[in-house]
């Protein structure tokens, strides 16, 4: 199974965090060229519908980080191999991360999309099948964004490049959110802990490799319309009644854990939602 890292020609700094990344579990890894939106005016001109979730037109970064993870997904359509690993290059690696990375036995026979990082809180089923080394996996029931570490089959790549000709929504919303189609319509198995982490999540552990697209994120967020109160209840009368609902179908809120230097680690904008589940 390869491991395709995504990193900009002008991030050797990064290249090199990845590349030490690698080396302390005994992996190789391809390095694929990052589409740079720097001087990219032309992304700007690409046809798309704006972002159902934002009803804005992606931004340039956003589309270039599309357009690099679908640049591993054909490489993972066109290898050998059954199942490819992507990943982001602010992603800090578990130590015992080598052997599942090495071996692509464990992964269920019917997984197209493994989420191999912890991002946030989500749901997954309550049965999980150990996978060795410490690890278990579990069936995705619930969006849990992020895409700076997961595990693709080769048909789920070819799926996926031909089902992204237009982009509208942000590539980890497209694998990891089940209000898309694309999402729901693949097997996504989560591990537990966490394979891997962004940097950032690492809180004061954290080497400073601030992700690219977060401030974009941020400055989104605060142009999108407040909720009105009558619809903010409803939001909240909807997630009680998922949660119950998970319950009957022997599904569990589960803040995703990571393990690092032997302590376990959790995002910290994960802790207030996890008390609500």
């Amino acid at each position: 199974m390869k491991c395709l890292v995504i990193n900009l020609d002008r991030s050797q700094d990064r290249l090199a965090h990845m590349t030490s990344e690698f080396a302390r579990i005994g992996i190789g890894f391809e390095r694929v060229a990052a589409v740079d939106a720097q001087g990219r005016s032309d992304l700007a001109e690409i046809p798309m519908r704006l972002n159902p979730l934002t009803q804005l037109r992606l931004s340039n970064t956003e589309i270039a980080c599309f357009l690099s993870h679908k640049a591993c997904w054909a490489k993972i359509a066109d290898g050998d191999d059954a199942y490819g690993a992507v990943f982001e290059d602010d992603t800090v690696l578990s130590e015992a991360a080598g052997p599942l990375l090495a071996d692509a036995s464990w992964i269920p026979a019917d997984a197209d999309i493994v989420k191999i990082e912890t991002f946030k809180s989500t749901v997954i089923a309550m049965r999980r099948a150990p996978i060795g080394h410490g690890f278990s996996v579990a069936r995705l029931h619930r969006d849990h964004l992020g895409a700076a570490g997961y595990i693709v089959s080769r048909q789920a790549a070819r799926d996926l490049l031909e089902a992204t000709g237009n982009i509208d929504s942000p590539v980890d919303h497209v694998l990891f959110d089940p209000g898309f189609a694309i999402s729901l319509s693949k097997t996504i198995y989560q591990v537990l802990p966490a394979l891997c982490i962004q940097d950032r999540f690492l809180n004061e552990k954290s080497m400073g490799l601030q992700s690219l697209l977060s401030k974009e994120r941020e400055n989104g967020k605060s142009k999108r319309h407040k909720m009105a109160p009558l619809t903010k209840f409803a939001n909240e009368a909807g997630r009680i009644w998922r949660q119950i609902f998970d319950i009957f179908r022997l599904r569990q809120g589960k803040t995703i854990p990571f393990d690092y230097h032997g302590k376990r680690v959790r995002p910290a904008h994960t802790h207030k939602r996890e008390k609500a589940l």
